[in-house]
């Protein structure tokens, strides 16, 4: 009996990690390192490159609260509140349009198509535009806003050009959310007799709304930073304009392009401090987003 116990029967299922598995462990820890070591560089290149030669114009005390009015190329001062609010205007009209569509068109193909025959095409029109260059939205809405509709060139144009580049990411992001919901959880609502349309609004969309906004955000990054649809769509104005529908309009984008056919000193300091308004403003605007998601998924809970 005591030999039994001291000699078990069954060797230990566990026999431990040889030295070939810790070496190809070790290994590629150091080469995942490596390379997000390696990724990091360019970012955090750029970084300091926009920081310290953007912070000595946006540290003065006009930078975000006067405009370029007035002022001539080589006079230094002024401020860019006419291209902020600019850029926040085009990007919430573009947001407004673009957000429903893309959560509704996401929805439809998660919860609705399936297999059908109108899912498969307005997935490969999704597709489509995932990978139409800014200057070619611009360019159609052109053709049809201004050229075919005789309709004068404003700030809306730019937001329905900037549509056409946010909705198909949007619906990529949202689509992706809603199928990483289980399928346990539509089940039970409907073994509970809780209608399809109800389960999305009330589950399946809570428990996504997370990873939601974190694409919407990215979406929003991504176009109001394009600069093709400024420069074909709408003229550049040193002046604040809140009328989307008509006259020219200031963005951060379309300050910097305007700024490089300035040589003074002044125009490039200038060009350095709009690149990290807009930096900062989508940091912002992610770092907002976050909230709302970290809020948002408590309240799922």
């Amino acid at each position: 009996m005591t030999q039994t116990l001291e000699s078990p029967v069954k060797k230990p299922t566990f026999q431990g990690v040889s030295g070939r598995r810790k070496f190809t462990d070790i290994t590629a820890t150091v080469l995942v390192t490596a390379s997000l070591l390696i990724a990091l560089v360019p970012l955090i290149w750029v970084l300091y490159t926009v920081i310290s030669r953007g912070i000595g114009a946006i540290s003065t005390g006009t930078w975000f609260t006067n405009s370029l009015s007035g002022l001539t190329a080589s006079s230094s001062g002024g401020g860019v509140y006419h291209a902020i609010i600019g850029t926040l205007l085009q990007g919430l009209v573009c947001a407004i349009i673009s957000i429903p569509l893309g959560l509704f068109v996401a929805i439809y193909l998660v919860e609705y198509a399936g297999k059908s025959k109108l899912g498969r095409i307005t997935t490969f029109m999704v597709d489509i535009l995932s990978g139409v260059p800014s200057i070619v939205a611009a360019l159609f809405i052109y053709a049809l806003w201004i050229s075919t509709f005789g309709l004068p060139k404003s700030a809306f144009a730019v937001s329905l050009a900037l549509v056409l580049l946010m909705v198909p990411v949007v619906v990529r992001s949202t689509e992706e959310m809603l199928r990483i919901v289980p399928q346990d959880l539509r089940e039970a609502s409907y073994a509970l007799g809780v209608p399809k349309w109800k389960t999305i609004s009330s589950i399946v969309l809570p428990t996504a709304l997370p990873g939601v906004i974190t694409g919407i955000m990215l979406a929003l990054a991504r176009v109001l930073g394009e600069t093709a649809p400024l420069l074909i769509l709408v003229g550049y104005a040193p002046f604040i304009n809140f009328d989307i529908f008509g006259g020219e309009m200031g963005s951060l984008p379309s300050l910097m392009v305007s700024e490089t056919a300035n040589p003074t000193q002044a125009g490039t300091d200038r060009i350095w401090g709009a690149a990290l308004t807009l930096i900062l403003i989508i940091a912002v605007l992610n770092i907002f987003a976050k909230f709302i998601g970290r809020f948002s998924a408590v309240k799922s809970k």
